[in-house]
């Protein structure tokens, strides 16, 4: 459905409607993405597009996802206020802005030094403090600031990364998407627990390869 002539709020109801017609129902992650406008998120040919439920591409080869795959990894999260929030793949920093208003703290990553520098530009312009962006590679995570209460990683790994799941807290949850990077992958959920790590596979998604290392921009 085309928002083409819609008014803000028509289309802000639209754009409701269609997370909760996903499954998007937990009230606090739908007020964030309420409170936070994905307009400014989406830039150049794309923008009008901004409010319709698909991925759509940014910068440095990456997209921006879904909004309802947003919703529902978030929500799969379980974020309390008083969490410390790592995102891996920063990308056109839509997840980590909502990430902010559920979480205490977010740190997000993004192997692509241009991306980080836009994102950041956003936040502020945004009033968004509680968000520190890193360019790094983040299938590393970032030890320094380890352990996180919950991790989100926006880009999909053979298997959930190693140094991630060391840098989860005891009793933390970290969503990420697992499988081969040209086929359909499950979002896999991650439970760590005193005597291991608990796997629920909750749907399946499409998402770019995290891949190591630094991008050339």
């Amino acid at each position: 459905m085309s928002n083409a002539g819609a008014t803000d709020a028509e289309r802000k109801m639209q754009f409701l409607f269609a997370l909760r017609s996903k499954g998007v129902t937990n009230p606090r992650v739908l007020s964030a993405m309420e409170e936070i406008d994905r307009g400014p998120f989406v830039r150049g040919l794309f923008s009008e597009r901004a409010y319709e439920d698909m991925p759509l591409p940014i910068s440095c080869g990456q997209t921006i996802s879904q909004p309802s795959v947003v919703g529902l990894m978030t929500q799969a999260a379980q974020i309390s206020p008083r969490d410390k929030v790592l995102e891996v793949g920063t990308g056109s920093g839509y997840q980590a802005a909502i990430l902010s208003r559920l979480a205490r703290r977010v740190y997000t990553v993004d192997r692509h030094q241009k991306l980080v520098r836009e994102a950041r530009e956003l936040f502020e312009a945004m009033d968004l403090h509680n968000i520190t962006t890193i360019t790094g590679d983040g299938s590393r995570g970032l030890p320094d600031q380890a352990p996180f209460d919950r991790i989100i990683v926006t880009a999909a790994a053979e298997d959930p990364p190693g140094p991630l799941l060391a840098q989860l807290a005891i009793g933390g949850i970290m969503i990420v998407p697992v499988g081969q990077s040209d086929a359909v992958q499950s979002l896999i959920k991650v439970t760590r627990s005193e005597d291991g790590f608990d796997y629920d596979e909750l749907l399946p998604v499409r998402f770019v390869p995290l891949l190591e290392g630094l991008g050339q921009d």
